[in-house]
Protein backbone atom coordinates (compact mmCIF):
# COMPACT_ATOMS: atom_id res chain seq x y z
CA UNK A 1 0.00 0.00 0.00
CA UNK A 2 2.52 2.83 1.16
CA UNK A 3 4.82 1.54 -2.21
CA UNK A 4 2.51 1.97 -4.36
CA UNK A 5 1.50 5.43 -3.45
CA UNK A 6 5.00 6.19 -2.98
CA UNK A 7 6.09 5.24 -6.26
CA UNK A 8 3.20 7.14 -8.14
CA UNK A 9 3.59 10.51 -6.15
CA UNK A 10 6.04 13.54 -6.63
CA UNK A 11 7.25 16.20 -4.03
CA UNK A 12 6.40 19.49 -4.48
CA UNK A 13 8.17 20.49 -1.22
CA UNK A 14 11.84 21.36 -2.74
CA UNK A 15 11.10 21.87 -5.60
CA UNK A 16 11.53 25.66 -7.45
CA UNK A 17 8.32 27.22 -7.43
CA UNK A 18 7.63 28.81 -11.12
CA UNK A 19 9.18 25.72 -12.62
CA UNK A 20 7.08 23.89 -10.53
CA UNK A 21 3.89 26.02 -11.69
CA UNK A 22 5.35 25.84 -15.26
CA UNK A 23 5.15 22.00 -15.53
CA UNK A 24 2.08 21.46 -13.51
CA UNK A 25 -0.04 23.84 -15.50
CA UNK A 26 0.99 23.23 -18.76
CA UNK A 27 -0.49 19.83 -18.71
CA UNK A 28 -3.80 21.50 -17.06
CA UNK A 29 -4.66 23.69 -19.83
CA UNK A 30 -4.93 20.71 -22.18
CA UNK A 31 -7.55 19.05 -19.82
CA UNK A 32 -9.20 21.91 -18.57
CA UNK A 33 -9.80 23.10 -22.03
CA UNK A 34 -11.56 19.78 -23.31
CA UNK A 35 -13.70 19.87 -19.75
CA UNK A 36 -15.16 23.19 -21.16
CA UNK A 37 -14.81 22.58 -24.65
CA UNK A 38 -17.75 20.04 -24.18
CA UNK A 39 -20.52 22.67 -23.66
CA UNK A 40 -18.99 24.82 -25.93
CA UNK A 41 -19.25 22.67 -28.78
CA UNK A 42 -22.23 21.21 -27.78
CA UNK A 43 -23.34 24.98 -28.17
CA UNK A 44 -21.68 25.56 -31.14
CA UNK A 45 -23.57 22.74 -33.10
CA UNK A 46 -26.66 23.31 -31.56
CA UNK A 47 -27.13 26.72 -32.37
CA UNK A 48 -27.33 25.30 -36.13
CA UNK A 49 -30.64 23.86 -34.74
CA UNK A 50 -31.99 27.56 -34.21
CA UNK A 51 -31.92 30.28 -31.63
CA UNK A 52 -34.92 28.26 -29.82
CA UNK A 53 -32.82 25.02 -29.19
CA UNK A 54 -29.71 27.88 -28.79
CA UNK A 55 -31.64 29.61 -25.67
CA UNK A 56 -32.97 25.97 -24.02
CA UNK A 57 -29.54 25.06 -23.72
CA UNK A 58 -28.11 28.04 -22.30
CA UNK A 59 -31.11 28.22 -19.44
CA UNK A 60 -29.43 24.38 -18.75
CA UNK A 61 -25.74 26.62 -17.65
CA UNK A 62 -26.96 27.17 -13.81
CA UNK A 63 -27.65 23.36 -13.28
CA UNK A 64 -24.88 21.95 -15.60
CA UNK A 65 -22.31 24.23 -14.35
CA UNK A 66 -23.81 23.53 -10.59
CA UNK A 67 -22.87 19.92 -11.34
CA UNK A 68 -19.54 20.95 -12.06
CA UNK A 69 -18.88 23.19 -9.38
CA UNK A 70 -19.67 20.40 -6.71
CA UNK A 71 -17.03 18.23 -8.71
CA UNK A 72 -14.59 20.47 -8.93
CA UNK A 73 -15.32 21.55 -4.88
CA UNK A 74 -15.17 17.75 -3.79
CA UNK A 75 -11.76 17.43 -5.91
CA UNK A 76 -10.37 20.47 -3.55
CA UNK A 77 -11.32 18.75 -0.98
CA UNK A 78 -9.59 15.23 -1.88
CA UNK A 79 -6.57 17.50 -3.16
CA UNK A 80 -5.57 19.66 -0.14
CA UNK A 81 -6.52 15.86 2.05
CA UNK A 82 -4.26 13.99 -0.25
CA UNK A 83 -1.50 16.32 -0.55
CA UNK A 84 -1.49 17.27 2.99
CA UNK A 85 -0.09 13.77 3.56
CA UNK A 86 2.00 13.57 1.00
CA UNK A 87 3.72 16.32 2.22
CA UNK A 88 4.33 14.97 5.58
CA UNK A 89 5.62 11.64 3.72
CA UNK A 90 2.49 9.96 4.65
CA UNK A 91 1.94 7.45 2.34
CA UNK A 92 -0.38 4.82 3.93
CA UNK A 93 -2.61 7.70 5.20
CA UNK A 94 -2.79 9.53 1.60
CA UNK A 95 -3.77 6.02 -0.34
CA UNK A 96 -6.37 5.84 2.49
CA UNK A 97 -7.39 9.07 1.72
CA UNK A 98 -8.01 9.03 -1.59
CA UNK A 99 -9.92 5.65 -1.26
CA UNK A 100 -12.48 7.20 0.77
CA UNK A 101 -12.81 10.24 -0.63
CA UNK A 102 -13.13 8.48 -4.81
CA UNK A 103 -16.25 6.81 -2.75
CA UNK A 104 -17.59 9.81 -0.99
CA UNK A 105 -17.69 12.12 -3.99
CA UNK A 106 -19.63 9.33 -6.05
CA UNK A 107 -22.40 9.65 -3.52
CA UNK A 108 -22.59 13.03 -3.15
CA UNK A 109 -22.89 13.39 -6.82
CA UNK A 110 -25.51 10.56 -6.64
CA UNK A 111 -27.64 12.60 -3.94
CA UNK A 112 -27.26 15.47 -5.86
CA UNK A 113 -28.67 14.69 -9.13
CA UNK A 114 -31.32 13.03 -7.25
CA UNK A 115 -32.78 16.23 -5.96
CA UNK A 116 -32.20 18.25 -8.91
CA UNK A 117 -34.04 15.57 -11.27
CA UNK A 118 -36.82 15.76 -8.76
CA UNK A 119 -37.28 19.25 -9.16
CA UNK A 120 -35.64 19.85 -12.55
CA UNK A 121 -39.02 21.52 -13.97
CA UNK A 122 -39.56 24.23 -11.07
CA UNK A 123 -35.92 24.96 -11.24
CA UNK A 124 -35.96 26.24 -14.84
CA UNK A 125 -39.73 27.41 -14.84
CA UNK A 126 -37.65 29.51 -12.02
CA UNK A 127 -35.49 31.27 -13.80
CA UNK A 128 -37.55 32.08 -16.67
CA UNK A 129 -38.01 29.15 -19.47
CA UNK A 130 -41.06 28.85 -21.19
CA UNK A 131 -43.07 25.44 -21.83
CA UNK A 132 -41.88 25.57 -24.97
CA UNK A 133 -38.28 25.84 -24.44
CA UNK A 134 -38.91 23.68 -20.98
CA UNK A 135 -39.75 20.52 -23.54
CA UNK A 136 -35.84 21.24 -25.49
CA UNK A 137 -34.64 21.60 -22.05
CA UNK A 138 -36.02 18.32 -20.95
CA UNK A 139 -34.35 16.50 -23.95
CA UNK A 140 -30.98 17.17 -22.95
CA UNK A 141 -31.12 16.69 -19.15
CA UNK A 142 -33.10 13.44 -19.40
CA UNK A 143 -29.57 12.35 -20.50
CA UNK A 144 -27.24 14.49 -19.23
CA UNK A 145 -27.90 14.89 -15.49
CA UNK A 146 -27.57 11.30 -14.60
CA UNK A 147 -24.42 10.71 -16.54
CA UNK A 148 -22.73 13.61 -14.73
CA UNK A 149 -22.31 11.38 -11.73
CA UNK A 150 -19.59 10.04 -13.76
CA UNK A 151 -17.91 13.75 -14.48
CA UNK A 152 -18.14 13.46 -10.62
CA UNK A 153 -15.75 10.51 -10.15
CA UNK A 154 -13.48 11.54 -13.86
CA UNK A 155 -12.89 14.68 -11.76
CA UNK A 156 -12.36 13.70 -8.38
CA UNK A 157 -9.81 10.77 -9.47
CA UNK A 158 -8.15 13.13 -11.36
CA UNK A 159 -7.54 15.20 -8.14
CA UNK A 160 -6.05 12.18 -6.74
CA UNK A 161 -3.83 11.99 -9.43
CA UNK A 162 -2.72 16.35 -9.52
CA UNK A 163 -2.24 16.06 -5.24
CA UNK A 164 0.30 12.77 -6.09
CA UNK A 165 2.00 15.72 -8.70
CA UNK A 166 0.75 14.01 -12.01
CA UNK A 167 -1.36 16.72 -13.97
CA UNK A 168 0.02 14.73 -17.37
CA UNK A 169 -2.70 11.73 -16.82
CA UNK A 170 -5.55 13.66 -16.10
CA UNK A 171 -4.93 15.94 -19.15
CA UNK A 172 -4.82 13.36 -21.24
CA UNK A 173 -7.62 11.41 -20.30
CA UNK A 174 -10.31 14.91 -20.60
CA UNK A 175 -8.40 15.62 -23.72
CA UNK A 176 -9.64 12.16 -25.48
CA UNK A 177 -12.73 12.48 -23.65
CA UNK A 178 -13.34 15.51 -25.48
CA UNK A 179 -12.13 14.50 -28.58
CA UNK A 180 -14.63 11.97 -28.36
CA UNK A 181 -17.27 14.53 -27.82
CA UNK A 182 -16.26 16.31 -30.76
CA UNK A 183 -17.25 13.83 -32.80
CA UNK A 184 -19.64 12.03 -31.99
CA UNK A 185 -21.87 15.46 -31.38
CA UNK A 186 -22.56 16.46 -35.43
CA UNK A 187 -22.97 12.48 -35.96
CA UNK A 188 -25.94 12.11 -33.03
CA UNK A 189 -27.41 15.74 -33.70
CA UNK A 190 -27.68 15.57 -37.13
CA UNK A 191 -27.48 11.85 -37.89
CA UNK A 192 -25.39 10.47 -40.78
CA UNK A 193 -26.92 7.42 -42.47
CA UNK A 194 -28.31 4.48 -40.33
CA UNK A 195 -27.68 7.28 -37.56
CA UNK A 196 -30.63 9.23 -36.67
CA UNK A 197 -30.73 13.11 -35.99
CA UNK A 198 -31.70 13.44 -32.30
CA UNK A 199 -31.27 17.05 -32.32
CA UNK A 200 -30.51 18.39 -29.19
CA UNK A 201 -30.90 14.79 -27.30
CA UNK A 202 -27.48 14.10 -29.64
CA UNK A 203 -25.56 16.47 -27.69
CA UNK A 204 -25.87 14.72 -24.42
CA UNK A 205 -25.50 11.33 -25.24
CA UNK A 206 -22.34 12.51 -27.31
CA UNK A 207 -21.70 13.90 -23.58
CA UNK A 208 -22.38 10.65 -21.86
CA UNK A 209 -20.59 8.25 -23.81
CA UNK A 210 -17.18 10.31 -23.99
CA UNK A 211 -18.03 10.32 -20.01
CA UNK A 212 -18.30 5.85 -19.67
CA UNK A 213 -14.79 5.71 -21.64
CA UNK A 214 -12.90 8.15 -19.46
CA UNK A 215 -14.47 6.85 -16.36
CA UNK A 216 -13.52 3.21 -17.41
CA UNK A 217 -10.19 3.68 -17.93
CA UNK A 218 -9.73 5.87 -14.94
CA UNK A 219 -11.16 2.82 -12.96
CA UNK A 220 -8.39 0.65 -14.87
CA UNK A 221 -5.89 3.32 -13.84
CA UNK A 222 -6.54 4.16 -10.13
CA UNK A 223 -7.49 0.29 -9.22
CA UNK A 224 -5.55 -2.27 -11.30
CA UNK A 225 -2.36 -0.17 -12.80
CA UNK A 226 -1.18 2.87 -10.30
CA UNK A 227 -2.52 1.56 -7.27
CA UNK A 228 -3.51 4.92 -5.58
CA UNK A 229 -7.03 3.51 -4.75
CA UNK A 230 -8.10 0.30 -2.50
CA UNK A 231 -10.35 -1.55 -3.97
CA UNK A 232 -11.96 -2.65 -0.46
CA UNK A 233 -12.96 0.12 1.50
CA UNK A 234 -10.69 0.85 4.60
CA UNK A 235 -12.24 0.30 8.38
CA UNK A 236 -14.73 2.21 9.73
CA UNK A 237 -12.43 4.37 12.11
CA UNK A 238 -10.35 4.94 8.81
CA UNK A 239 -13.56 6.22 6.74
CA UNK A 240 -15.46 7.78 9.37
CA UNK A 241 -11.49 10.01 9.71
CA UNK A 242 -11.05 10.95 6.24
CA UNK A 243 -14.39 11.61 5.32
CA UNK A 244 -14.64 14.23 7.90
CA UNK A 245 -11.30 15.36 6.65
CA UNK A 246 -12.49 15.43 2.81
CA UNK A 247 -16.14 16.92 3.62
CA UNK A 248 -14.66 19.78 5.78
CA UNK A 249 -12.91 20.60 3.07
CA UNK A 250 -14.52 19.98 -0.07
CA UNK A 251 -18.16 20.89 1.17
CA UNK A 252 -17.30 24.75 1.93
CA UNK A 253 -15.26 24.33 -1.31
CA UNK A 254 -18.35 22.76 -3.26
CA UNK A 255 -20.75 25.28 -1.53
CA UNK A 256 -18.29 28.18 -2.41
CA UNK A 257 -18.19 26.84 -6.23
CA UNK A 258 -21.84 26.41 -6.48
CA UNK A 259 -22.05 30.13 -5.51
CA UNK A 260 -21.32 30.62 -9.12
CA UNK A 261 -24.41 28.66 -11.24
CA UNK A 262 -26.60 29.91 -8.09
CA UNK A 263 -25.24 33.60 -9.22
CA UNK A 264 -25.93 32.34 -13.07
CA UNK A 265 -29.64 31.45 -12.37
CA UNK A 266 -30.42 35.06 -10.55
CA UNK A 267 -28.20 36.61 -13.92
CA UNK A 268 -30.33 34.27 -16.57
CA UNK A 269 -33.28 35.64 -14.55
CA UNK A 270 -32.00 39.40 -15.15
CA UNK A 271 -31.07 38.83 -18.14
CA UNK A 272 -34.88 37.05 -19.38
CA UNK A 273 -35.99 40.45 -18.53
CA UNK A 274 -34.79 41.38 -21.71
CA UNK A 275 -36.06 38.70 -23.93
CA UNK A 276 -34.46 35.26 -25.28
CA UNK A 277 -31.74 36.93 -27.36
CA UNK A 278 -30.37 38.41 -24.17
CA UNK A 279 -30.46 34.80 -22.64
CA UNK A 280 -29.00 33.62 -25.79
CA UNK A 281 -26.29 35.98 -25.97
CA UNK A 282 -25.66 35.20 -22.04
CA UNK A 283 -25.65 31.64 -22.53
CA UNK A 284 -23.20 32.09 -24.88
CA UNK A 285 -20.88 34.48 -23.11
CA UNK A 286 -20.80 32.02 -19.61
CA UNK A 287 -19.78 28.89 -22.22
CA UNK A 288 -16.90 31.13 -24.07
CA UNK A 289 -15.72 32.50 -20.57
CA UNK A 290 -14.43 28.89 -19.50
CA UNK A 291 -12.08 29.17 -22.42
CA UNK A 292 -11.37 32.68 -21.41
CA UNK A 293 -10.12 31.87 -18.85
CA UNK A 294 -8.42 28.87 -19.10
CA UNK A 295 -5.34 29.52 -17.45
CA UNK A 296 -6.97 30.60 -14.57
CA UNK A 297 -8.81 27.64 -14.39
CA UNK A 298 -5.64 25.26 -14.72
CA UNK A 299 -3.84 27.39 -11.95
CA UNK A 300 -6.55 27.47 -9.91
CA UNK A 301 -6.40 23.50 -9.81
CA UNK A 302 -2.63 22.80 -10.01
CA UNK A 303 -2.01 25.83 -6.94
CA UNK A 304 -3.78 23.67 -4.28
CA UNK A 305 -1.84 20.55 -4.18
CA UNK A 306 1.44 22.95 -4.29
CA UNK A 307 0.44 25.08 -1.67
CA UNK A 308 -1.00 22.17 0.45
CA UNK A 309 2.08 20.03 -0.24
CA UNK A 310 4.43 23.31 1.39
CA UNK A 311 1.50 23.67 4.38
CA UNK A 312 1.86 20.09 5.17
CA UNK A 313 5.78 20.54 5.30
CA UNK A 314 5.47 24.21 7.40
CA UNK A 315 6.91 26.14 4.32
CA UNK A 316 4.82 29.25 4.10
CA UNK A 317 7.43 31.24 2.21
CA UNK A 318 6.85 29.19 -0.55
CA UNK A 319 3.08 29.46 0.19
CA UNK A 320 3.52 32.48 -0.04
CA UNK A 321 5.54 32.58 -3.17
CA UNK A 322 3.42 30.72 -5.40
CA UNK A 323 0.36 32.20 -4.47
CA UNK A 324 1.61 35.89 -5.36
CA UNK A 325 3.43 34.47 -8.74
CA UNK A 326 0.26 32.96 -10.10
CA UNK A 327 -1.71 36.37 -9.14
CA UNK A 328 0.39 38.40 -10.52
CA UNK A 329 0.45 36.39 -13.79
CA UNK A 330 -2.90 35.77 -13.96
CA UNK A 331 -3.13 39.56 -14.13
CA UNK A 332 -1.30 40.31 -17.45
CA UNK A 333 -2.52 37.21 -19.23
CA UNK A 334 -6.16 37.98 -18.99
CA UNK A 335 -5.34 41.59 -20.30
CA UNK A 336 -3.79 39.96 -23.33
CA UNK A 337 -6.66 37.91 -23.35
CA UNK A 338 -9.49 40.56 -23.46
CA UNK A 339 -7.73 42.33 -25.91
CA UNK A 340 -7.59 39.48 -28.61
CA UNK A 341 -11.35 38.76 -27.05
CA UNK A 342 -12.53 42.44 -27.95
CA UNK A 343 -10.79 42.61 -30.94
CA UNK A 344 -12.82 39.45 -32.88
CA UNK A 345 -16.29 40.28 -30.67
CA UNK A 346 -17.75 40.67 -34.00
CA UNK A 347 -16.28 36.85 -35.60
CA UNK A 348 -17.33 35.15 -32.38
CA UNK A 349 -20.88 36.57 -32.20
CA UNK A 350 -21.55 35.35 -36.26
CA UNK A 351 -19.83 31.66 -34.80
CA UNK A 352 -23.17 31.41 -32.86
CA UNK A 353 -26.20 33.11 -34.26
CA UNK A 354 -26.63 34.82 -37.63
CA UNK A 355 -29.95 36.77 -35.79
CA UNK A 356 -28.68 40.27 -35.54
CA UNK A 357 -30.24 41.01 -31.87
CA UNK A 358 -28.30 38.18 -30.45
CA UNK A 359 -25.02 39.01 -32.53
CA UNK A 360 -25.36 42.38 -31.23
CA UNK A 361 -26.17 41.27 -27.25
CA UNK A 362 -22.83 38.60 -27.40
CA UNK A 363 -20.52 41.54 -29.23
CA UNK A 364 -22.08 44.01 -25.87
CA UNK A 365 -21.08 40.87 -23.36
CA UNK A 366 -17.34 39.71 -25.06
CA UNK A 367 -16.60 44.14 -24.87
CA UNK A 368 -17.32 44.89 -21.51
CA UNK A 369 -17.10 41.45 -19.49
CA UNK A 370 -13.99 40.03 -19.91
CA UNK A 371 -12.17 43.44 -19.12
CA UNK A 372 -12.66 41.73 -15.49
CA UNK A 373 -11.33 38.06 -16.37
CA UNK A 374 -7.85 39.01 -14.46
CA UNK A 375 -9.07 40.16 -11.29
CA UNK A 376 -12.15 37.66 -11.36
CA UNK A 377 -8.93 35.04 -11.87
CA UNK A 378 -7.29 36.70 -8.56
CA UNK A 379 -10.58 36.26 -6.92
CA UNK A 380 -10.82 32.20 -8.15
CA UNK A 381 -7.31 31.67 -7.34
CA UNK A 382 -7.60 33.34 -3.64
CA UNK A 383 -10.27 30.72 -2.96
CA UNK A 384 -8.19 28.21 -4.45
CA UNK A 385 -5.03 28.97 -2.09
CA UNK A 386 -7.79 29.20 0.96
CA UNK A 387 -8.48 25.36 0.59
CA UNK A 388 -5.40 24.74 -0.08
CA UNK A 389 -4.55 26.10 3.55
CA UNK A 390 -7.64 24.09 5.07
CA UNK A 391 -9.28 27.18 5.43
CA UNK A 392 -12.72 26.07 3.36
CA UNK A 393 -15.25 28.41 5.39
CA UNK A 394 -13.15 31.45 4.75
CA UNK A 395 -13.48 30.61 0.87
CA UNK A 396 -16.96 30.52 0.95
CA UNK A 397 -17.62 33.26 3.11
CA UNK A 398 -15.76 35.47 -0.08
CA UNK A 399 -17.68 33.42 -2.75
CA UNK A 400 -20.71 34.54 -0.87
CA UNK A 401 -19.94 38.29 -0.70
CA UNK A 402 -18.88 38.13 -3.94
CA UNK A 403 -21.97 37.07 -6.26
CA UNK A 404 -24.70 38.27 -3.24
CA UNK A 405 -22.70 41.78 -2.63
CA UNK A 406 -21.51 42.54 -5.14
CA UNK A 407 -22.15 40.80 -8.47
CA UNK A 408 -25.21 40.03 -8.54
CA UNK A 409 -26.77 43.20 -6.70
CA UNK A 410 -24.44 45.87 -9.35
CA UNK A 411 -25.86 43.77 -12.45
CA UNK A 412 -29.03 44.08 -11.47
CA UNK A 413 -28.73 47.96 -10.11
CA UNK A 414 -27.09 48.12 -13.60
CA UNK A 415 -29.66 46.85 -15.26
CA UNK A 416 -32.29 49.00 -14.07
CA UNK A 417 -30.41 52.32 -14.94
CA UNK A 418 -28.69 51.71 -17.97
CA UNK A 419 -30.29 48.87 -19.77
CA UNK A 420 -28.02 45.36 -21.01
CA UNK A 421 -24.73 47.44 -21.17
CA UNK A 422 -25.28 48.38 -17.34
CA UNK A 423 -26.03 45.00 -16.21
CA UNK A 424 -22.92 43.83 -17.67
CA UNK A 425 -20.96 47.01 -16.81
CA UNK A 426 -21.99 46.13 -12.91
CA UNK A 427 -21.27 42.58 -12.82
CA UNK A 428 -17.39 43.45 -13.94
CA UNK A 429 -17.18 46.69 -11.06
CA UNK A 430 -18.29 43.75 -8.96
CA UNK A 431 -15.86 41.07 -9.44
CA UNK A 432 -13.03 44.78 -9.37
CA UNK A 433 -14.04 45.09 -6.14
CA UNK A 434 -13.98 41.83 -4.83
CA UNK A 435 -10.51 40.84 -5.89
CA UNK A 436 -9.06 43.73 -3.34
CA UNK A 437 -10.86 42.10 -0.33
CA UNK A 438 -9.40 38.47 -1.37
CA UNK A 439 -5.70 39.74 -1.71
CA UNK A 440 -6.33 41.53 2.17
CA UNK A 441 -7.79 38.07 2.70
CA UNK A 442 -5.06 35.43 1.85
CA UNK A 443 -2.95 38.03 3.40
CA UNK A 444 -4.51 37.75 6.67
CA UNK A 445 -4.56 34.23 6.79
CA UNK A 446 -1.29 34.17 6.13
CA UNK A 447 -0.64 35.69 8.67
CA UNK A 448 -2.20 33.97 11.11
CA UNK A 449 -1.20 30.86 10.13
CA UNK A 450 3.02 32.02 10.62
CA UNK A 451 1.39 33.25 14.24
CA UNK A 452 0.39 29.09 14.79
CA UNK A 453 3.48 27.93 13.75
CA UNK A 454 5.37 30.10 16.27
CA UNK A 455 3.46 29.00 18.99
CA UNK A 456 5.38 27.08 21.47
CA UNK A 457 3.61 23.44 21.40
CA UNK A 458 1.41 22.47 24.64
CA UNK A 459 2.73 20.63 27.23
Amino acid sequence: MQESTKRHSLSLVDSPIPETLKRMTAPVIIGMAMLFTFTLVDTLFISLLGTDPLTAISFTFPVTFMIMSLAIGLGIGTSAVVAKYLGRSDFVKAKEASTVTNYLAILCASVTVLICWLFLDSIFRGIGASEEILVMIRQYMDIWLPGSILLVAIMNGNSILRACGDTRTPSLLMAASGLINAVLDPLLIFGLGPIPALGISGAALATLVSWVVGFGYLCYLLLLRMELISRILPSRKVLLSSSREMLRIGLPAAGANMMTPLAAGVMTAIASGFGETAVAAFGVGSRIEPLATLLVLAMSSTLPPLISQNFGAHRLDRVEEAYRLATRFILVWQLGVYVVLAGFAGLIALIFSQDPSVVAAIKLYVWILPLGYGVQGVIILTNSALNALHRPFEALYLSMVRFFVFYVPLAWLGSMLFGLVGFFAGALIGNLTMATLSLRAFRRALRAEREQLLKPDPV
